[in-house]
């Protein structure tokens, strides 16, 4: 007989059986709200999250008063998995970007569990090599490639973590995301409108052509979905 129907997140789906036993009784699901800050830079991480949808963004906050995303952490991935590994001290904003599900679990529990297992410990290292990886990519990827680009990389990303076209964005969230000023976004956001990939209304973003959209994008997209695939993958 089969057991109960795993997580829909991708890192607790691939644990072996005896160590998601150990986290279960402790998981508890959690709405993320949109907009809503999970903790800011330099606070101290009181839950480790497993989104099951939507998005967390991870962005680095600058003296002027601006945000710039650094990476996306969703359904393939782990928000907090250093409070394991480490300190419990939050070296970023974490903020959702996307609205969906998590699963949550006490940092004191989380820390407990990695410590009675090493492979529980290298699962989490490699999820936070993705997410290194990824935030190495977007630093190059802000630096050279264009706004276009760079959203068309953006949006890809985030119906990858949705699992849906239409995405509750508006043009100042996007162009935090990629971080440049609202009117480049707006240019490029039309320039995928007139282009037919996208359909653009206040709020709203859909994705008409997929396709088109991946050719659109920079060469980031791909090599992030790469490195994470690989990095997750390992044995």
């Amino acid at each position: 007989m089969e057991g109960p129907p795993r997580s829909p997140n991708a890192l607790l789906a691939a644990l072996p059986a005896d160590e998601f036993e150990a986290l279960r009784p402790h998981l508890q699901k959690v709405p993320l709200v949109q907009g809503t800050v999970i903790v800011g830079a330099g606070e101290r991480l009181s839950n480790v999250f497993f989104p099951h949808d939507g998005a967390i963004s991870l962005v680095v906050s600058l003296a002027g008063g601006g945000m710039v995303e650094i990476a996306m952490i969703g359904r393939d991935s782990i928000f907090g998995a250093a409070a394991a590994l480490g300190d419990t001290i939050s070296l970023n904003h974490a903020i959702v970007q996307l609205p969906g599900l998590a699963t949550i679990l006490d940092v004191r529990v989380f820390r407990a569990i990695a410590s009675r297992s090493i492979s529980f410990c290298n699962t989490l290292f490699r999820y936070e090599q993705a997410i290194f990886a990824q935030a190495q990519q977007s630093v190059a990827c802000n630096a050279i490639h264009s706004v276009e680009g760079r959203l068309a990389r953006c949006l890809l990303r985030m119906v990858d973590l949705a699992g849906k076209n239409r995405l509750p964005l508006t043009q100042d969230s996007l162009a935090q995301m990629i971080g440049v000023q609202r009117n480049s976004i707006s240019t490029a956001a039309h320039a995928l409108q007139e282009a037919g990939i996208v359909r653009y209304s206040r709020g709203n973003i859909e994705i008409i052509r997929h396709d088109a959209l991946r050719s659109a994008s920079c060469e980031c997209y791909e090599a992030v979905k790469t490195q994470s695939r690989r990095l997750s993958c390992q044995a």
